[in-house]
Parts: C-alpha cells; structure tokens; sequence
C-alpha cells in the first residue's frame, strides 16, 4: 500500500491538488491493515481477512485520484512532483523491511530459501512482485507460507496502476475526453476480465494487474464524482440518516466480506464486490457520517492508520521467518507477541524515518532513495544469481545448505506424469503401451505426484522380466470420480487402457492425507477407492496393490536436516533418521488403510515401514549427506524410491 497511508498534506505541499484531510479514512486503513494482519496471524479467526488489501485499494484509487483530477482542473499537475511523491512516500519504509528482510536471511535461511529471497527482493524494490509470484505457480514451488515478500504482490499491483493512470488521465485531458468514460471503459474491461477469467486462471486473475485495476477504478470513480457533482451538497441536504446508513451499510459490507470470504472462494471474482463496494459507501458517506465521526475517526484507529503501511510491510516477513527458523506454526503466545513486535517496529519506523525525511524535500533526498532502491534490488538480484550465497555455510554442511533436486529426475514428466491442465488423455504412448518384449509382468502404477516419483525408483531396479507402465497425474489421486475435473476424466481414461492392457499388476498409490485424513467406512473416499479397486477387478486385474501414504514432513527435508545439524552441539552431524518434524495425521491414514484396504481384497503396502522404524524415518540412505530420501515435504526422490521398491521386491509384492 502506498498512497493509501499518506497522512495530513503539509501547507507548503504546494503543485500538487491534495483532498482535504479525513482521519476517519485514516481509521478505514486501519481497520484494513488489522484484518490482513489478523487473518495472517490467526487466519481461522478471520477467514476474509485478506479483503483488507482490495479495501486499501479502493482508498489509493479515490485519493490519488483526487490528486490527479483536481491538479489537472487547477492545470498544476506536474509528473515529476507526481511520481516524486511517490518516491517520499513509498522507499523509506520499505527500503528498510527489505534490508532488514535480506540481513536477517543471511543468518537464517538455507541457500535455496535465500535464492528465493533474493528474487522477491528485486522484484519487490523493481514492483513487479506480483509478476514474480505468478511465474512461480509451478507445483513443486514453494508453499506461499513460506516466501517472506509474498504481500508485496499488491504494492506492485499498486506501483503499476500508478504509472499507467495518471498518464492515461492526462492523455485523456489533453484529447479533451471526460475521465468519467476513461474510468467506466477501463474499469468495466478490467472487472469484465476479473470476472472471465477468476474459474480458468484464478492464480493469475488473482496477481495481475488487468484484472485488478477495477478496483483501485472504484475509488477513481468516487473521487470524480465527490469533484464533479453536487455530492457533498447532497451529503448535507439529505441529513445525517441517510448518511449514516450509507456509512454502515458499507460497514456491513465489509463484515460481511471478513466472515464469508474465503481462500477457498474465486478471488477476486463477485467476491471483490463485498469489500470495495463497502469501503466506497463508507468513503463517500463523509467524515460527519456518525460510524466515520465516532468510530474511525477514534484516536487509537487513526493511530494504527498512520503506521499502517510500515506495519503491512514488516508483519508478515515477521510471521513467516518465526515459521522458518522454527519449522512449525508459532503458538498462540508467541503468534501474539510477534504482532506486537510488527506494531512496534511499524510505530518507530513511521516516527525515526518516515516523519523526519518527510521534513526533508530536495533532489538530493529524492535521488538518494532511488538509488538506494536500485542498489536493494542489485543485491537481491545477485542473491538470486548466486544461488543464495551458499558459501555462507561451513564447508561440511555447504551441500546440504545447498541441496537441490530435480524432480523429473527418471519419473517421465511431462510424458507419463502430467500436470493438472494437460489433456486428459495427454499421455505419451509409451506410458499405457506394452512393451514388444515378452514379459511376465505388465506393472501399471497409478496415481498422483507421489506415484511418479516411485515410477523412478521401482524402475531402477525392477527386474527386466517385467514392463513397468505410468499414468500419474499432479494432485490426482486413482479413484474414480473423485477430484477435479481433468482428473476425474483422467482417470476414467485410464480404466479404459487397462480394459485393453489387462496389467498383471496394479499400484494405487497417492499422497492420500491430503486429500483428507478421514478414510474411515463412512466416507466417501474410503467408497470411491473401494469403486476403483472392484472395478479393476472386474476388468480381469489379478493383482492390486495399494501403498499407503509416504512419511511426511512438516518441513522440507534438507531444512530439517540442516536444523538438527546446526543445533546437534558441539558434534553437528546431519542425521541419519529423524524423529521430530514428521506430521502425525499421516500415521492416522496409514492406520485406517491398513485396516480397510485387505477387506476390499487388495494387497496393502506400508511406504511408512519401508522407510521408518521406532528410532524415526530415513533422512539419508547412506553417508553421503546429499543421498536424501526427499527434497520437499515427502516425494521421494529416486535414491528414496530405490528403497521402496527393494523393500516391496524382498516381501514378494512383484511375485
């Protein structure tokens, strides 16, 4: 957020039109930097917590709106004060949260972590984050918990609309074209494409600016309207019911935005329409509106108000480097005491930087900044480029500080593992077709991720009398009309090929957990699994084997490793098996199918026992620190799947 947190306007402000100050807005800022704090804080407290950000804006959009239309009538807008406004306003603070972020990275975070880092700290000071984090929407790319800048994704969206904007305002001037048809034509495409696209690509609906700059355009259109008609004459005239409805009714909406929001919602979509038609009624109410006057314009919320955006900025790398540096979720206690640290921080920053340097207004200030900003981002692209500097570490840990993986590694992707959008039908030949020797076993291995990734093992080291087959797919589990749609129809295709193939063998196996830990006879799931397995067998399938669920991490695995090793004083050894950092809910599934699967007439495989026993489950398969059983939270890589598929040979699975 940006020119959404600008306080009182100095007199000697002097090019520049400016609205008139309204603490009541400063106390609409805080209401919405409370709730995106809160909901990254406690998220099951305030599940639409994070429509805070669309209420911020609508704000920007009406303010620096304001400033553009009502310069431009008094013919003193100047780009150059524009955008220098922007640079006072905007750099001191995050210039701060994003060297911060990058000296505490040093000390704390693994080189892969710090590359990542890195990149978000280019893009960040560039305000382009939102680009940045839809180019990482990829499956195996790190879990949005866990990217430190991840809320810099609206400044950017922000920093975009105020480039293009106020030149489109003054083309449109200039051409002598009314800005209320340039507000309703953009605005209107840009909802349009928010509203078309949200079901087919809500990652990029969600992070790009087309779909987003309809919003900022409410507030746009409420401050041409507040310059060009009759609306605070009407305000006055109307009395003050018909301002207080106005002004809690946007209230409503707004509370109504925090309880039924959800991230499991098409967002933006329709749903953008709760908080940002709120926040505009709020707005346009007036500051003499009774919720304006008695609650947001209270000294606490204006308060919070003024350093709302230096604590938008710090609260979250707070949360996520406490998530980090601990490989859990803090407790409710220490959540707490790090929303007030992000407060406190938040305080000092606007009161030691951002006031004394609003004080200050020369060239020399203005270049500084910039030229601080582009040296941040110099140091976070070459943190990126070097892969996160892993020569940080001691030598002897350096690898695993280090340790990369590729997932592709011997598992067919892209032939025989697709992703979600692929065709339903979109698998190479190779994967279903039999091989041309003859052989004993045709082996078919069906499921999700966690499937291909044992494809790479089992074919490793499967003897050659027998013909492995592949038809995995990401986040699809081999159950029959059970998940999203291509997968419902990927599977569906799947039982067709086997009709024709008639496998000797068949291996169902999922990250089953996350779909869910309830598998019990009541199910739903338990009854479409127990569907799919009575279906391959009336298919003529003589052999059915299902893998329970592999050994899950709270943690990626080489941060697990590199923990135990930095705390196992003075030996620091990287362990060999692990106890703590496991997810529990994995051994509560792994219970259930091992009661339910044998009474379905399969064979049950325990993946679980393959790799754990009572001192922990495997980190390493040898004394090379870079053999590890996993990369992420729990695909195995092909070094892990070897054990696997030795330990399914040796109890006679394949015979």
């Amino acid at each position: 957020m940006t020119a959404l947190f600008e306080t009182p306007i100095p007199a000697k402000d002097n090019q520049l039109s400016h609205p008139k100050y309204r603490p009541d807005i400063d106390g609409l800022r805080a209401i919405a930097v409370l709730s995106v704090v809160a909901f990254h804080a406690f998220p099951s407290l305030i599940q639409g917590g994070f429509v805070g950000v669309d209420v911020f804006f609508v704000i920007s959009g009406f303010l620096i709106s304001s400033i553009i239309f009502g310069s431009l009538e008094k013919k003193s807008f100047s780009f150059v004060d524009f955008y220098t406004r922007r640079v006072n306003r905007i750099f001191p603070a995050l210039l701060l949260v994003l060297a911060a972020t990058w000296g505490f990275g040093w000390f704390s975070l693994l080189a892969d972590e710090y590359m990542q880092l890195g990149k978000h700290i280019a893009g960040g000071a560039a305000f382009v984050s939102n680009f940045v984090l839809l180019g990482e929407a990829g499956y195996f790319d790190n879990s949005a918990e866990t990217k430190l800048l991840l809320h810099l994704w609206s400044l950017g969206i922000e920093e975009q609309f105020y480039l293009v904007w106020p030149l489109m305002v003054w083309a449109a001037w200039k051409a002598r074209i009314n800005a209320l048809i340039l507000i309703v034509l953009v605005g209107g495409i840009s909802f349009a494409l928010n509203i078309f696209n949200v079901h087919s690509d809500a990652v990029g609906t969600f992070y790009s600016p087309q779909t987003r700059f309809w919003e900022l355009l409410v507030g746009s259109l409420l401050a041409y309207v507040t310059l060009h008609s009759n609306l605070q004459v009407w305000r006055e005239a109307s009395g003050p019911m018909v301002r207080n409805i106005q002004s809690l009714t946007g209230m409503a909406l707004l509370v109504a935005a925090f309880a039924l929001t959800t991230k499991m919602n098409q967002f933006p979509g329709w749903w953008a329409l709760l908080p940002t038609v709120g926040a505009a009624l709020i707005i346009s109410a007036g500051p003499f509106a009774w919720f304006n006057k008695a609650v947001l314009s209270s000294r606490l919320l204006v308060w919070f108000g003024l350093i709302s955006f230096p604590l938008y900025l710090w609260h979250w790398p707070i949360l996520t480097f406490a998530k980090l540096v601990t490989g859990k979720t803090p407790s409710i206690p220490v959540t707490i005491s790090l929303v007030i640290a992000s407060i406190i921080l938040a305080w000092a920053t606007y009161s030691i930087i951002e006031k004394p340097l609003r004080k200050i207004n020369t060239r020399q200030k203005q270049i500084t900044l910039v030229g601080l900003m582009v040296a941040i981002s110099g140091i976070g692209f070459t943190t990126y480029k070097t892969n996160g500097f892993p020569t940080r570490f001691p030598t002897e840990i350096q690898e695993l500080a280090n340790f990369k993986y590729d997932a592709a590694d011997g598992a067919r992707i892209g032939k025989c593992w697709l992703d979600a959008s692929a065709p339903y039908n979109g698998f190479e030949p190779e994967c279903l077709a039999p091989s041309k020797i003859e052989s004993s076993n045709r082996i078919l291995i069906w499921g999700d991720s966690h499937a291909g990734r044992f494809y790479a093992g089992l074919n490793a080291i499967a003897p050659q009398k027998n013909t492995i087959l592949q038809a995995t797919r990401d986040s699809c589990p081999p159950i029959i009309d059970y998940g999203y749609e291509v997968c419902t129809k990927s599977n569906l295709y799947v039982l067709n090929q086997i009709e024709n193939l008639k496998p000797d063998i068949v291996i169902l196996f999922g990250a089953w957990g996350r779909y869910g830990i309830d598998w019990d006879e009541n199910s739903e799931k338990q009854a479409k699994l127990l569907r799919t397995i009575n279906q391959l067998k009336s298919l003529g399938v003589q052999r059915i084997i299902v893998f329970g669920p592999s050994p899950e991490w709270t943690d990626k695995l080489p941060n697990l490793a590199y923990r135990f090793w930095r705390q196992d004083f003075p030996l620091h050894r990287i362990p060999k098996k692990l106890s703590t950092g496991l997810n529990p809910e994995t051994l509560v599934v792994e219970r259930a199918f091992e009661r339910f699967v044998p009474a379905m007439g399969a064979k049950f495989f325990s993946v679980n026992r393959a790799l754990c026993d009572d001192a922990g489950c495997l980190v390493t398969i040898s004394d090379d620190k870079l053999k590890l059983t996993s990369w992420d939270y729990g695909h195995l890589t092909t070094d892990g799947a070897v054990i696997v598929a030795r330990k399914m040979l040796d109890e006679g699975f394949l015979q």
